[in-house]
């Protein structure tokens, strides 16, 4: 049974960062084609924050957070990460990981916009007070 764990996330005052961390057991998300970070603030759909690739750990961000936060892996640790930093109340969400995604690509890469993984984990809480 794979399990998705995500950790790292809390209150933080505006103009803050926070460092999101998620690991996995029963799959390796080192080997997931796409793997990223995705969040959803009460009353909204979830949406995709950064995607990183495996083939050439291209990475792929909202709008909203470019500039801000940085996503990356490490491979040996088999962990990913969501450094985030200047954030706002607007960031304010459940940050979810997923992993093992199932398709299609876009455009032959990895995209934002695709919520197709198998694997997810429970959440973690970001909140940004102002």
């Amino acid at each position: 049974q794979v399990e998705v764990m995500e950790s790292g996330g809390g209150s933080v005052q505006a103009g803050g960062s926070l460092r999101l961390s998620c690991t996995t057991s029963g799959y390796s998300i080192s080997g997931s084609y796409c793997a990223g970070w995705f969040r959803q603030a009460p009353g909204k759909e979830r949406e995709g924050v950064a995607i990183i690739a495996r083939t050439d750990s291209s990475t792929y961000y909202a709008d909203p957070v470019k500039g801000r936060f940085t996503i990356s892996r490490d491979s040996a640790k088999d962990t990913l990460y969501l450094q985030m930093n200047s954030l706002t109340p607007e960031d304010t969400a459940m940050y979810y990981c997923a992993a093992g995604f199932e398709g299609p690509l876009a455009g032959g890469r990895c995209s934002i916009g695709r919520k197709t993984y198998k694997f997810w984990g429970q959440g973690t809480q970001v909140t940004v007070s102002s």
